[in-house]
């Protein structure tokens, strides 16, 4: 980015935080696109719109949310839509275990003596480093990695927001970027596989399919990272002034030798519970394993427990700490720090009421997979050459993700279109489920569609009460658009190149 470029993409920036912010409360703009849907599904309901639904292999239809039947319904479900949304359980649990980490001291004490050894001009590589990793944990990267962020560049002397936009840009933006192969891996590689054999019912693919191509992609993403959070967005935000609740924020001070010894204590108490955890999970009969044996399978007792072991990972040491130091001396104290981490998330869970309602109605009324089987056929229609093609892969996947959130439920969309149509084209599905990859990644970062979008909006006004929906989707834009670009480029090279996908991977499919 030259000189004379960087005031321009600044004021840009500048302009998309000013519009965004202009938009209703992220409650209220659900709202909104709820009652969108209904009249657009009503409007919709009955039309012959010439598209098959890739599910049932029938026709496509609009289903009207405004039909007596379907309202009586809705009503009748929306407090099970709420409360069995899913990252709502995911974010409070979590925050049980961090609010009475955060409480106690530990969490404050941890990161000053983790400044204390690392290098201020790593910190954006290790936070989106970490984010990256934390995929392996699910969704954990969200209520654990990005607050964190924030808390790490604000103990440095650096803005905090710019600590959470790397961090997101780690755990959302570089989403199938991993060192560590993750649940993910098998479950889109299941649906990859499904939807190959639509076409040939022999294609038989490996779990690690995509192994080489994500591992790898996470030193791109990390460098990429990097340069975005510490030349483009970290400037930008110089004119975001910090006017939030600070006082329990860690500072860079040294700790105390009193803090030492409970940091010490703590870190046992952490060493011993993950110590437990791995003999128990050792053993081929262990119940932490699924029915296969894996302890990594997405079935598996030990990833669907990942949630509950973070919150046991951040009360142990949490509580441990207090008693050390002696700011938890009764029950009472450990619940205040409970307490106050719930009564911190009452807005959080205000919009996540709205969004549950909203996804439901988009889910039921078959708008989503009409916008995707219609992106498909324009893009089959074009037959353009095949790198091209790909491109608009990743692409027109990153355009319906603003509006689709989930990975596996999109893919199990477009994977029935996208595979058997890239086949007769000659690209296999190890090659199709990449690109989808990328275009799934990254535009996560910049859609208030996406369910934890708002609980990042909260984080952020943690620390400039003024942040809304355009403050970080100006910070993550940069993120989104050179993620797609440079990444898209590196598969194409990656493709040219010849170098494996992954294990058992191909690039061409030939029946």
């Amino acid at each position: 980015m030259t000189e004379h470029s960087a005031p321009l993409v600044q004021r840009f920036l500048n302009k998309v935080e000013i519009w965004g912010n202009k938009l209703p409360d992220p409650a209220a703009l659900f709202i909104s696109l709820m009652v969108f849907v209904w009249l657009l599904s009503w409007a919709l309901s009955g039309v012959d719109l010439g598209a098959i639904d890739p599910r049932t292999g029938q026709d496509l239809v609009i289903n009207n949310q405004l039909s007596g039947e379907a309202m009586a319904t809705f009503f009748s479900k929306m407090v099970t839509n709420f409360s069995h949304f899913h990252p709502v359980g995911v974010v409070l649990v979590a925050m049980l275990g961090i609010g009475v980490a955060e409480f106690s001291g530990f969490i404050n004490a941890g990161l000053r003596a983790l400044m204390a050894v690392t290098a201020k001009w790593l910190l954006t590589p290790m936070v989106i480093m970490v984010g990256i990793v934390s995929h392996t944990a699910v969704d954990a990267g969200y209520v654990l990695v990005i607050p964190l962020g924030g808390v790490i560049f604000y103990a440095a002397g650096r803005h905090p927001l710019a600590g959470i936009a790397a961090a997101f840009a780690g755990v959302s933006g570089g989403f199938s970027a991993n060192f560590v192969p993750s649940s993910l891996d098998p479950m889109l590689q299941g649906i990859t596989q499904a939807g190959a054999q639509i076409l040939d019912t022999s294609v038989v693919l490996n779990p690690l399919n995509n192994y080489y191509f994500t591992a790898i992609s996470s030193i791109l993403i990390i460098t990429i990272g990097w340069f975005i959070t510490d030349k483009i967005v970290e400037p930008k935000l110089k004119g975001n002034e910090l006017d939030g609740d600070l006082e329990d924020l860690p500072t860079m001070e040294p700790l105390q030798e009193n803090e030492r010894k409970a940091l010490r204590w703590a870190l046992l108490a952490t060493v011993i519970g993950i110590v437990v955890l791995a003999v128990t999970a050792s053993f081929d009969d262990s119940a932490w394993r699924a029915a296969d044996g894996s302890l990594t399978a997405f079935a598996a007792p030990l990833m669907k427990s990942i949630v509950p072991l973070i919150f046991l990972l951040f009360l142990i040491p949490g509580v441990v700490y207090g008693i050390a130091i002696g700011k938890i001396k009764t029950s009472k104290d450990f619940i205040q720090g409970m307490s106050k981490a719930m009564s911190d998330m009452g807005y959080y869970l205000v919009i996540m009421f709205f969004i549950a309602q909203f996804i439901y109605a988009f889910g039921q009324s078959n708008l989503g997979i009409l916008l995707a089987v219609k992106g498909a056929e324009v893009l089959q229609a074009l037959a353009l050459p095949s790198g091209v093609t790909i491109t608009g892969i990743i692409f027109l996947t990153g355009f319906i993700n603003l509006f689709v959130g989930s990975a596996s439920a999109k893919w199990a969309l477009l994977a029935p279109i996208f595979v058997p149509m890239l086949m007769q084209l000659g690209i296999s599905p190890d090659l199709a489920q990449a690109a989808y990859r990328i275009g799934d990644s990254s535009t996560n970062i910049i859609t208030p569609l996406m369910p934890y979008f708002p609980l990042v909006v909260v984080f952020c006004q943690r620390y400039v009460k003024s942040a809304g929906i355009g403050t970080l989707a100006a910070m993550m834009l940069p993120f989104s658009v050179i993620f797609m670009i440079t990444w898209t480029v590196f598969l194409l090279v990656f493709w040219s190149l010849g170098i494996p996908l992954g294990l058992q991977a191909t690039y061409d499919y030939v029946p």
